[in-house]
Parts: C-alpha cells; sequence; structure tokens
C-alpha cells in the first residue's frame, strides 16, 4: 500500500493538481480583494451609496437591524448582497480563466500551413514506371 501510495505522490499530473490549488487559492484571495475592494465600492455608489453588498439583506423574521450580523442575531435573513458578490467573484475568475485559456490555445495551437510533398527521387520515379508497365500488362 505504502509503494501504492507513493507511485500516485509521484505521478506528474497529481503535483500539478497541487501547484494549481495552491496558485488557485492565492488566486481566489486577488479576486476576492479585487470585488471587495474596487468593484462593490463603485457599483454600491452607482446604485445607492452603499459600498457594502453584504450588508444587503431582508429580515425574514421582522427583525430590524443595519448590518447582516445583526440580523442574522436576531433571526433568518435573506443575504442577497453576499451572493451578489459570490457570483461577481465567480464571474471574474471565470473570465480570467477564460482568457488564460484562450491565450494558451492561440500560443499552443498555431496552424502550420500543409507542406507540399516532396518531389520522388529518380528511383522512385523508375519504380512508378515499372508499375504503371505491369499495371498495363495485367
Amino acid at each position: 500500500m505504502l509503494k501504492e501510495f507513493r507511485a500516485f505522490i509521484s505521478r506528474g499530473n497529481v503535483l500539478d493538481l497541487a501547484v494549481g490549488v495552491i496558485i488557485g487559492s492565492a488566486f481566489t484571495a486577488i479576486v476576492n480583494s479585487l470585488v471587495n475592494d474596487i468593484i462593490n465600492p463603485i457599483i454600491g455608489l452607482i446604485v445607492g451609496g452603499r459600498a457594502d453588498f453584504r450588508n444587503y439583506f431582508i429580515p425574514l423574521a421582522g427583525q430590524t437591524a443595519t448590518t447582516l450580523v445583526e440580523a442574522q442575531a436576531a433571526g433568518p435573513v435573506l443575504a442577497y448582497g453576499s451572493f451578489l458578490t459570490a457570483v461577481i467573484n465567480f464571474l471574474l475568475v471565470a473570465f480570467v480563466i477564460f482568457l488564460i485559456v484562450r491565450t494558451a490555445n492561440r500560443i499552443l495551437a498555431k496552424p502550420t500551413a500543409p507542406t507540399a510533398p516532396p518531389e520522388p527521387t529518380p528511383s522512385e520515379r523508375l519504380l512508378a514506371e515499372i508499375r504503371d508497365l505491369l499495371a498495363k500488362r495485367s
């Protein structure tokens, strides 16, 4: 079992996956900061002056609170601002991944012009003539 585990861990795709997860978690922190610190304040300014979408909620138990934390402590709430933030994060990550894959596809899959077949050598021409003469005899 130990040998199988060692073989599994030493495979290249497992190491690639580990690197991808680590980079993904670092990238998530960058996207969260971009959404929370740059995009949400701009959108909040446009739609009503509230820059923090996390405090957009609908109380379901009739409670009155000014922040999401206070409302959640008093009863159930529909926290649509947190959901909106998560959707913006997802769209940004998906767009960046799209750009990376698109660029990689353009770099890696360059269409090459079809090359003309090489001219036959004299011996190949002679063999072709012999083949044709034999075909005529049959």
